[in-house]
């Protein structure tokens, strides 16, 4: 992987790990377009989640500022049960984890099939959120949470968003859109850097195929994905604070058409 091959596809990352746009549909594009297996870049997909993680604590700073200060008070206050959400949140995403992660990984070397699908299924979502009007709530509930969670666990899909399967699936059940941007943006760190931690630990068994990435791509990779996931990640905040995802579904409707089309023609 060349250096500017890195800073593309560190900057697809970092924007499309917060837009609704699905990280892991425009990565697989991107590394089809270069020519890149994905089971050769593990270090690399590594870099980059760890990267987009980063830019969400430094983004959501003062967020998880007060959820720690709070928590430490070890009482049942707003940051313990905001906690207990997120934890929530996290259940089915692990049992997946867990019990099909080979499943998965099959999945995202099956083509671009599948990404173009699910990119539809993300328009579809997005869209069916904003024309659907629920009755609004101030707080996320523990069902919610769960709920929520779910969507994240189907997100694993390529081509499925997970920033837009969890922030449209919080916006149909009424959930309050300030809160609920913040919520789906903190209730990943905990599985992207469980993955990454994962992921590492194969890299080094031997488990993976060995990368030949030079450092200096993985580096750009990291400043570009950071970099942009920070942009990313308050743009989002304040697109969702006004309802504006029906253009984020024009753009997944596109694409997913456009990926389709090339993966029958080639």
């Amino acid at each position: 992987m060349e250096w500017f091959e890195a800073l593309i596809l560190g900057l697809v990352q970092g924007f499309t790990e917060y837009l609704p746009v699905s990280s892991s549909g425009h990565l697989a594009i991107g590394s089809w377009l270069f020519g890149i297996e994905p089971e050769e870049n593990l270090s690399f997909t590594i870099v980059v989640h760890v990267a987009t993680v980063m830019s969400t604590l430094v983004i959501l700073w003062k967020e998880i500022d007060w959820i720690f200060k709070g928590l430490f008070k070890f009482e049942m206050n707003d940051e313990t049960k905001y906690v207990i959400n997120i934890l929530i949140s996290m259940i089915p995403i692990m049992i997946v984890g867990l019990f099909f992660k080979e499943e998965v990984e099959q999945i995202f070397g099956s083509g671009l099939t599948i990404v173009g699908c699910m990119l539809l299924l993300t328009a579809t979502l997005l869209a069916f959120s904003y024309y659907y009007k629920p009755t609004q709530k101030e707080n996320i509930t523990r069902k919610d949470a769960f709920i929520i969670g779910i969507a994240q666990a189907c997100a694993v899909m390529p081509g499925l968003s997970r920033s837009g399967s969890t922030i449209a699936t919080g916006l149909l059940l009424g959930d309050n859109k300030a809160k609920l941007a913040q919520f789906s943006f903190l209730m990943v760190i905990p599985p992207i850097l469980g993955e990454a931690l994962l992921d590492g630990i194969k890299l080094m068994k031997g488990e993976a195929l060995t990368d030949s990435i030079p450092a200096i791509s993985l580096i750009v990779g990291f400043v570009a994905a950071f970099v942009a996931g920070c942009i990313a990640c308050k743009w989002m905040i304040n697109i969702v604070k006004r309802g504006k995802l029906i253009y984020f579904a024009i753009y997944c409707g596109i694409v997913g058409i456009t990926t389709l089309i090339f993966s029958f023609i080639h």
